[in-house]
């Protein structure tokens, strides 16, 4: 008896955390594409301005943190990727809306993505406003916005594959 409820347990706490780690993907749109980040970089950012959103910042976090190598040591890019970068981006439109909704969610404002490549291999990220909206009176147009960023992000993976 004391086996099956020890059993029964450890299966639903594996599930559970398999549930919990299903959930938390949901947080991310990931986009894999299978070119170096040198191509995909600027085809996402004519994706993202072509769907009017307006990229105002471009850190490159990879070359900012590579000072730091000696300092870290082993705890220095320890998934040994080739370059991590990021882009955040605004379209003044949404952020009016947004405001009008919920002046709280400005918290999103400006929206930001990620990308890092591996073995010339690059990963675009996109944390999903929407998830961090889920309350808010903001989500509708959070939602629009989560769409046409993750369009803007597939239209770029798909012409670079051409």
């Amino acid at each position: 008896m004391i086996k099956k409820i020890v059993g029964s347990l450890l299966i639903l706490f594996t599930l559970s955390g398999y549930l919990n780690a299903q959930a938390g993907q949901a947080n991310i749109y990931k986009q894999t594409i299978n070119l170096p980040m040198q191509k995909v970089y600027p085809a996402l950012y004519k994706a993202l301005e072509d769907a009017r959103f307006f990229v105002v910042f471009e850190p490159y976090i990879s070359k900012n943190i590579q000072r730091f190598a000696d300092k870290w040591g082993d705890d220095y890019n320890r998934n040994k990727l080739d370059g991590i970068r990021s882009m955040v981006f605004c379209n003044g439109w949404f952020a009016n809306k947004v405001s009008n909704a919920d002046p709280d969610m400005l918290a999103l404002c400006p929206l930001r993505l990620g990308l890092y490549e591996k073995s010339g291999i690059t990963t675009v990220v996109f944390a999903r406003p929407s998830v961090i909206a889920e309350q808010s009176k903001a989500k509708p147009i959070l939602l629009q916005i989560e769409a046409e960023v993750i369009e803007a992000i597939k239209t770029a993976a798909k012409s670079v594959s051409q």
